[in-house]
């Protein structure tokens, strides 16, 4: 398997990263895991984890309701955005949008609500050596500072590990957690060229010259794969990305 990864790599530029763990049979697979990727919107797999553990401490309940004003808003992915203002929704809906339509203003009014300090504790708390929330989405002055979010394959393989086993801050969180990355909408990496029915539980990323995909893949024996691209060929990646998720799933099939 690594030697047809690696073939599938050799056209790519830039920097690749592949973490694969079978959840059967603990059989890894790591190129450049763990190394510091920026994050685009892989970084609201660790956001949902830290909105979850404020209502699982019981700071904050799902059916909470908020308001979504114009200066909210920032723009696609997502539905917000296109709405009419104010917006009145729950927090299940911040967080659902910000996972399936990688909805930036939901994404963005969660790190408002729950706090990026607060965001960053719990990242530190669950082992994540490479994951950073270091600013809002686009935050254009925080950019030019110099501020990027990041993360690593190892450290997104880690979290999508927790919710398969049911520790992503608790039982009933992990299994919510599933059930939304299941309902993940942008479908075009991961999900291309694996049967439609093994189900995938996964959080996409994309910017300029960025692209990622991790998730569960729910083949014969479930597996995590986070693969993850800076300063690439977005569509060399991407089919990257499509063709080793098949070799993955080919590999834990029997």
């Amino acid at each position: 398997m690594l030697d047809q990864i690696n073939r599938l790599l050799e056209t790519v530029p830039g920097t690749f990263g592949v973490y694969y763990k079978n959840l059967v049979t603990d059989e890894r697979l790591a190129i450049n895991a763990d190394q510091s990727f920026l994050a685009a919107s892989v970084i609201k797999l660790p956001v949902l984890m830290a909105v979850m553990q404020e209502i699982h401490e019981g700071r904050r309940h799902p059916l909470d309701t908020l308001r979504v004003f114009r200066d909210d808003k920032v723009p696609s992915c997502g539905a917000l955005y296109y709405m009419s203002d104010p917006q009145e929704v729950t927090l299940r809906d911040l967080y659902t949008l910000m996972i399936i339509l990688s909805d930036n203003t939901a994404a963005n009014r969660i790190m408002r609500l729950v706090g990026i300090e607060q965001i960053n504790e719990v990242i530190e708390m669950a082992g994540l050596h490479h994951t950073r929330l270091n600013r809002m989405l686009f935050d254009a002055e925080a950019q030019r500072q110099g501020k990027e979010n990041t993360f690593s394959p190892a450290d997104a393989g880690l979290l999508l590990e927790r919710i398969y086993q049911g520790t992503f801050v608790s039982p009933e969180m992990s299994r919510e957690a599933k059930e939304i990355l299941l309902l993940q909408q942008l479908k075009n990496k991961l999900r291309a060229m694996i049967p439609r029915s093994v189900p995938i539980a996964h959080k996409t990323g994309e910017d300029s010259h960025i692209t990622h995909d991790v998730g569960i893949i729910y083949a014969d024996q479930p597996f995590v794969l986070c693969l993850a691209s800076n300063d690439t060929d977005v569509i060399l990646a991407e089919e990257a990305i499509r063709r080793i998720a098949l070799v993955c799933y080919e590999h834990s099939s029997v």
